[in-house]
């Protein structure tokens, strides 16, 4: 397989996995987790600092998880107990997460792996970040069917009305938050075993990254009938990552990323509305017709 397409596949089911995560709190929550931004580097550098220290890397992934559910359930105490806005609470945290990450690496703004090992050493690149990726979505595939994945969609689509069941929603959106940013951190971490080291600033651009991911998957292939929300995530990763690595293939320079991230988001946006927008049309058209029609069989009837 050519290496460019390798590492575009490579690089989306990494990715995807935060993807998942995000999906929890923008899609069903409906909550602007900015902290994703701060999750992602702190699971990198987390798990890249105790592969350092001797830990073993699938531990330092496990730990990784640990303390990005942690500071996804600050958001959440922030938000829920402090009653502090859902988008300012995490700036904070993803404020905060900056100064964190620095003082795990050591004061180091980038700390390399090249002569550690790592979950890759000695093992087939893509087939270990397929078992992370399948294994990301068998899970929330079976979340999303249990009780706790109800309730949790339950208080996205209408929260007063789990309220009147008498379900405390504020325990529910913190661990909602806290299982979005395991899995962030989680994908911090493969990346930065993936490409051999932890940068200060590699979690830059996460969130606008899933929210376009999220967009671009459930608006082109929504109607997929064997797809879950999972297989969307993955799929809209795979066409945004392709998209940045093509922009960089023609002669973009890396400094343009942001822009461009910022053209496909847009895109995916105008999209997503142009569709809603054609929906409403077409039933709008559709009640035209009947009324018509009604008309129509009236007039000789009469």
């Amino acid at each position: 397989m050519n290496s460019f397409v390798l590492g575009i596949i490579q690089q989306s089911l990494i990715f995807s996995i935060a993807v998942m995560g995000i999906y929890i709190t923008y899609k069903i929550l409906k909550f602007a987790d900015l902290s994703a931004d701060g999750s992602f580097t702190l699971g990198a550098s987390v798990s890249a600092i105790l592969i350092t220290k001797g830990f073993n890397p699938f531990i330092s992934l496990a730990v990784s998880m640990l303390v990005g559910a942690i500071a996804g359930a600050i958001t959440g105490v922030l938000n829920v107990k402090l009653k502090i806005q859902d988008i300012l609470s995490s700036i904070l945290v993803m404020v905060g997460l900056y100064s964190v990450n620095l003082r795990i690496m050591g004061g180091m703004a980038n700390l390399p792996l090249f002569n550690q090992n790592t979950i890759f050493t000695d093992r087939n690149p893509l087939l270990i970040i397929f078992l992370f990726a399948t294994i990301s979505v068998l899970f929330f595939t079976w979340f999303f069917k249990t009780k706790l994945g109800y309730l949790l969609k339950g208080i996205g689509d209408n929260e007063n009305m789990i309220i009147s069941l008498g379900i405390n929603t504020g325990s529910i959106k913190i661990f909602a938050l806290a299982l979005s940013n395991a899995f962030i951190a989680l994908s911090g971490g493969i990346l930065g075993q993936y490409q051999g080291f932890s940068d200060i600033n590699m979690g830059t651009g996460t969130m606008i990254m899933g929210l376009a991911s999220i967009i671009i998957g459930f608006t082109i292939f929504r109607n997929i009938k064997f797809s879950n929300s999972s297989i969307l995530c993955i799929f809209g990763t795979l066409i945004y990552r392709t998209s940045i690595a093509l922009s960089l293939r023609v002669g973009f320079n890396p400094s343009d990323l942001k822009l461009i991230s910022s053209i496909i988001v847009v895109i995916a946006l105008s999209l997503d509305n142009g569709r809603g927008l054609f929906k409403k049309y077409a039933i709008k058209k559709e009640k035209s017709e009947y009324s018509s029609n009604l008309r129509e069989v009236g007039s000789r009837n009469a």
